[in-house]
């Protein structure tokens, strides 16, 4: 069983098919980011498992470096100048992400298209109960994390200069047909539920809410915190983001509330079982109430339709890690684990699909 706030927390050595050159990237750095000065130590982070993302101390200080992982990569995978595009956006906008510095789109310095920002230090948060909290520390957190998807919601794109970051219509019939694509070329046995989701979900698409910038995989363990409160500092891994459907993109995290529990620890943490009220942890109706008052909504229609499409597009992303693993290209050395949610993620997503009128 993994403890997943050691196992995910901090940095580990760079080995294997992780390495580069780091006099490369030295000289890479000392050119193109103003005020830079080497030599540098490089780690790569515990968490994350798509794009390798590396710790790099140098005498100038700490930076963060995100890079597509070598080797074989599904389409449309891994778009780190996006993910680059979004965040200088977005800093620019006022929303907590870390500053970007460049983006470097020549293999030839590291091996991959990778991208550079500020190092942020604070907390990170790997169990959504927050064990290490209070219940007053823990509803505040919660209060923030709802506040800033509310803010990313409410900021308009084409004043971000993200007009043209994505079709603004069809964001779910699209991210159905994207994840059932991905889960094909993944899948290493047939799984029953993901068979039934990816035949019933776009024939139950409901209206499109409206059309905002979306984080794509907006959870508590992707924010970081400050060392002594609930201030967002940054939010992180934005490889997922587009234009689309805020709802959608809402309801993706409201997953921890009924998370199913993973064996191993290395599945997405879960609210299941614990007493959110001795907590101080709001219940998903109080949350999802703030997230309405915060956005001007009255209320959110379709929820069990919008858990089953959650549940089974992480599913599919977790096949996705799962054949990284087999492909030798996955960025942590728990992908292997991932694999053992996937059953009991598609479990959870048809049984919402037949709340939802699925037969």
């Amino acid at each position: 069983m993994i403890d997943r706030q050691t196992a995910f927390s901090g940095t580990r050595p760079v080995s294997g098919p992780a390495s580069f050159d780091e006099d490369r990237l030295a000289d890479y750095m000392a050119a193109h980011i103003e005020g830079f000065a080497g030599p540098l130590e490089v780690r790569q982070f515990k968490g994350g498992q798509s794009n390798p993302t590396y710790l790099i101390k140098a005498p100038s200080g700490a930076y963060v470096l995100r890079r597509r992982p070598p080797g074989k990569l599904l389409p449309s995978a891994h778009a780190v100048d996006r993910e680059f595009r979004v965040i200088r956006a977005l800093h620019e906008a006022a929303f907590p992400v870390a500053r970007p510095h460049l983006l470097c789109a020549d293999d030839d310095v590291i091996g991959t298209m990778f991208y550079i920002m500020d190092y942020v230090p604070g907390r990170v948060f790997w169990e959504p109960h927050l064990p290490s909290l209070e219940a007053g520390e823990r509803g505040a957190i919660y209060d923030a994390m709802n506040g800033a998807i509310a803010q990313l919601h409410n900021i308009d794109p084409e004043a971000a200069g993200l007009s043209g970051f994505g079709k603004p219509d069809g964001y779910i019939a699209r991210q159905i047909k994207r994840w059932s694509e991905q889960y094909a070329r993944s899948a290493i046995e047939s799984v029953a539920d993901m068979e039934r989701l990816i035949a019933w979900l776009p024939g139950a698409c409901p209206r499109q809410s409206g059309v905002a910038i979306v984080h794509g995989d907006y959870r508590l363990d992707n924010i970081i915190f400050d060392a002594s409160g609930p201030d967002i500092l940054a939010v992180l891994d934005w490889e997922l983001s587009t234009l689309g459907d805020p709802i959608g993109d809402f309801t993706y995290h409201l997953m921890q509330w009924h998370m199913p529990d993973s064996e191993t620890g290395a599945g997405t943490g879960t609210l299941l079982g614990h007493d959110l009220a001795r907590l101080g942890i709001p219940d998903v109706d109080d949350y999802v109430a703030r997230y309405c008052a915060r956005t001007g909504r009255a209320e959110i229609d379709n929820l069990d339709f919008y858990f089953a499409y959650n549940f089974f597009r992480l599913a599919a992303i977790l096949q996705g890690i799962a054949g990284r693993v087999r492909d030798g290209t996955a960025a942590s050395p728990h992908g292997a684990a991932m694999e053992t949610m996937v059953k009991p993620l598609a479990a959870t997503a048809w049984g919402y699909a037949q709340k939802a009128g699925a037969v």
